[in-house]
């Protein structure tokens, strides 16, 4: 049951890495397994059979939930868009209780307060960024064509350097800054969607062969993206614990705000769809507090 369990918080945390303005990271948080996760990835190497048995039903999940994402949430963000987003809202909300309590107890001064707020407008101004730049899905109205030449496999990869950010800092979504650059209808619902949608089913190998020479620098950019910034937040957690968890909780709640900034969230709204964003808003806080309820203790 429980490694059952930690392959649906992987489908969760998959889920947010494939939504612009929503964070993987936050989502392990707002479940409670922040801190385990980030001490099996820096721990890989030296602990490797006791960090891959914690870390595999969470990468399970994560493949799941992406590969699958990248086509069903396409479908969801279409036709319900409010009531997608209130309940990934729910799951953000659901988190505060878990972030507040790694800073209880602690004095909190106006440098926290500050880190706060700067983290906080860390999230906040690429959405602003992104709002007053982006036509449509595209950056300047018009695509980043996926070419298969050197300079564009090197960009590939650094993207998924970026993208990986929202798998580890909480708060951070690395699909809107691919958004942001333009490259997140093609990597994401174009390349990753339609190689399982569209060219496994009707058998155009070529079409999967070239979208696996994009995905593939861009998966390893993630990997590499992981391992490094995973290991500079277990250093700021050991050294500065209170600070570190005040710029969480400033990114952690920023998020919802970013998510509620998006216009096209609105659309075809009604009564009916802002009685179904709101249960799904209650049913991401059940699911978040569920989820994150009696977390194991990150080893020390």
């Amino acid at each position: 049951m429980k490694w059952f369990l930690d392959v649906l918080r992987g489908m969760v945390i998959g889920l947010a890495n494939v939504i612009p303005g929503v964070s993987g990271g936050t989502m392990m948080v707002s479940m409670g397994i922040y801190d385990k996760l980030i001490y099996s990835i820096n721990n890989l190497f030296k602990k490797f059979k006791e960090c891959i048995k914690i870390l595999l039903p969470y990468l399970v999940g994560m493949a799941i939930a992406i590969i699958l994402g990248s086509v069903a949430l396409k479908v969801a963000f279409e036709k319900y868009p409010l009531p997608t987003n209130t309940l990934f809202i729910g799951l953000i909300l659901g988190s505060l209780p878990i972030i507040l309590k790694q800073i209880k107890g602690a004095k909190i001064n106006a440098i926290h307060v500050l880190i706060f707020l700067v983290f906080a407008a860390l999230v906040i101004v690429p959405k602003v960024i992104a709002n007053n730049t982006l036509v449509g899905d595209n950056v300047n109205g018009g695509s980043q064509a996926l070419t298969l030449d050197v300079g564009h496999i090197i960009i590939y990869f650094l993207l998924g350097v970026l993208a990986s950010a929202s798998m580890v800092i909480p708060g951070i979504s690395g699909s809107m800054m691919l958004k942001i650059f333009g490259y997140y209808e093609p990597i994401v619902t174009q390349t990753l969607g339609g190689t399982f949608k569209d060219a496994i089913p009707s058998g155009n190998w070529n079409l999967v062969l070239h979208n696996v020479g994009v995905l593939l620098p861009f998966a390893v950019g993630i990997v590499v993206g992981i391992f490094g910034v995973a290991k500079l937040i277990e250093f700021l957690l050991k050294k500065w614990k209170v600070p570190t968890y005040c710029g969480i909780l400033g990114m952690v709640v920023a998020s919802p705000v970013v998510i509620l900034m998006d216009p096209a969230i609105y659309e075809g709204f009604n009564w009916g769809i802002c009685v179904a964003a709101v249960i799904a808003l209650v049913v991401g806080v059940v699911i978040s507090l569920k989820l994150g309820a009696d977390p194991e203790p990150a080893k020390e």
